[in-house]
Order: structure tokens, then sequence, then C-alpha cells
């Protein structure tokens, strides 16, 4: 069947008009084009759609029940057309974010607020997971972005750098380190270490850098979370070296960061989306923003640390860590 959208567009204005003049106006077009499209729509359909006089134009029983069957398909095209323009002008839309807790907490919230600002119809969430599920999620299509640090050569996903982050050094205010601008891994060789456990990455950067700096790791704590890791620095249990991202909830423990130097290690913030899956336009529109946001996460001088800041930090933040090891 040849009937084409045009026809039928032109078929409605007349029956709402009821005058091939009018519905000219309204379309634009002049009346014998208008006419012979209805023609042609009537030989395409073998089937009378308006009663013509002089005077009026009516449609026929077949006009009424054709204009009822179509009607809601143009509203349908119409509304379809709209939605695909609000999602290409970023009037609406969603994107799903699979991220790990912390690196979630660390980046999406400033993130959501900023993209939010520009594109206030588009919903932006968010799927925190362990690093282990993040590709998968993004590769089966459950998120459409994953954040995190992932191991290179990952099948199926594409990669894009958001920021460098570097490995830091978290201790309590009153510790010696605190006085100190940055901190060297042989500096480390006495001290009681909280570490994430062997399967994490982090664990293996920090087990590099004892390697580098030739002594031995031999942990106080093995924990699996970066949250834990930081309650225990607090609790004065030992020191910790983990990302920069890790600087927002250590400083909401009174806690000090330090550069750890000789050598300076660091990895790639990225972003990643499955390998041949269009992005949508607001998924596209959200990675400046991360990017952004992900750069914002180096801790200025002084950051941290209960002393500068004017915070006197907890009482259990203030007893002498105790040394322990092998625990």
């Amino acid at each position: 069947m040849n009937v084409t959208i045009k026809q039928i567009v032109a078929f409605l204005t007349v029956a709402e008009f009821g005058s091939f003049t009018r519905a000219g106006e309204r379309l634009k077009i002049a009346q014998p084009a208008l006419s012979q499209a209805i023609r042609d729509l009537e030989r395409e359909l073998g089937l009378r759609l308006f009663d013509r006089t002089t005077r009026r134009v009516e449609l026929t029983e077949g006009g009424r029940e054709f204009r009822d069957a179509t009607a809601k398909i143009v509203d349908d095209l119409d509304f379809a057309v709209r939605s695909v323009h609000d999602l290409a002008g970023r009037r609406r839309g969603r994107v799903v974010v699979a991220a790990p807790p912390l690196l979630a907490a660390a980046i999406l919230p400033s993130a959501m607020v900023d993209f939010a600002r520009l594109y206030p119809g588009v919903q932006v969430t968010i799927l925190d997971a362990p690093t282990r599920e993040i590709v998968e999620s993004v590769r089966s299509g459950r998120a459409e972005y994953g954040l995190g640090t992932f191991a290179p050569g990952e099948p199926g996903i594409e990669r894009v750098r958001l920021a460098r982050d570097e490995l830091l050094l978290f201790c309590r205010p009153h510790h010696p380190f605190a006085s100190q601008a940055s901190v060297t891994w042989k500096a480390l060789s006495e001290e009681s270490m909280i570490t994430l456990t062997r399967d994490s990455g982090i664990r293996r950067l920090l087990e590099i850098g004892f390697e580098s700096a030739q002594i031995a790791l031999t942990p106080a704590f093995e924990v699996a979370q970066i949250a834990t890791i930081l309650a225990l620095v607090q609790a004065g249990l030992g020191v910790a070296v983990l990302p920069a991202y890790a600087h927002a909830e250590a400083a909401a423990r009174h806690l000090v960061s330090r550069p750890m130097v000789a050598p300076k290690i660091a990895r790639d913030i990225v972003l990643v989306h499955a390998t041949g899956r269009s992005l949508s336009p607001a998924a596209v529109a959200l990675q400046p923003i991360l990017r952004s946001c992900a750069r914002r996460l180096a801790p200025r001088a002084g950051d941290g640390d209960g002393a500068a800041s004017g915070r006197e930090p907890p009482a259990s933040a203030q007893r002498p860590a105790r040394k322990r090891r092998g625990a």
C-alpha cells in the first residue's frame, strides 16, 4: 500500500475544516495540489472519502471510519516525534551510572547538581555496586555508564579517562606524618598499616609501593571497605594508603591526607560504556560534567587537617596510635 503520511494529514485537515480552501491555507499548499492528494488517496484506498458539492465537503461513511482510525495514528506519530526531539534536546531522559559506593559519593552528588541545573528534565540514577559488578552492568545494559578504576583489556567496553587519582597517606591530625608535606613509602616500615583485602586493586598498588621501597607489608588489619579503614584510622589503630577520592570521607572524620612519594603511584579514574552501543544525548551531555567533578578530587593543602582547619578532632582521635603487627 502506497498511502503516505502527507496524504493522511491532508485528508484529516480537509475533514476538520470541511473545506479544501481552508485546509489548503492551513497546510500552506495550493488547492489543486491538495485536491490531487485526496484523489490519489481515494484511488489507493478504492473508496470515496468525501462527498463534494459547490458549497460544502462532507465525509462519506467510509471517510468517517478512515478518519477515526487515522487520527490516532497521526497523534501517536506526533507524540513520538516530539518525544524524540525532547530526547535529542536533553529536555527529558534517564542516565544510569554504576559506581563503587565511595567513589559514587565523592563524584556523583556534585555532578548531579551541576547536571540538573543545565538539564532539569533528565534523571540521573546511581547504581552503587562493587567494582567487579560494574563492567557487567554496563555490558548488559543495566547501566549506560560505569565509573571507576578498571583493569586494562576488559572486553566489551570503551574507556574515557576522567582524571588521574594518586595514592595518599591518611592518618590522625597528631600523627608525625601530619606535619610533613609528603610521605615516602620507606617511612611506612614501622607503621601499623590498615589495608584492603588482597582481591582489591588498591591493595595491589599498595604492594607495589612497598616493593619499590624494599620493605615488607604486614597489615595490622585487612578489611573489605574503605569506609571501615578510615574508621579504624580515626580510632588510632594505624595509618592507611588510599586513593585521593577517599579524601572527602576522611576529612569528615578529621583525618589528614598527605601525598605518597618516592615513588608517586597513581591510576586513572575512567568512565566506561558498552562497545557498539550508542550513547543517549543525555549521557553525552553528562560526560564533561563527570570529568570536571572527578578532577576536583585532589585535596588542597591543609584539607582534612584538624589543626589547619581550626576544628578540634574528637577525643578518640587524640589518643596515641597503638602499634600492632601481624593482626
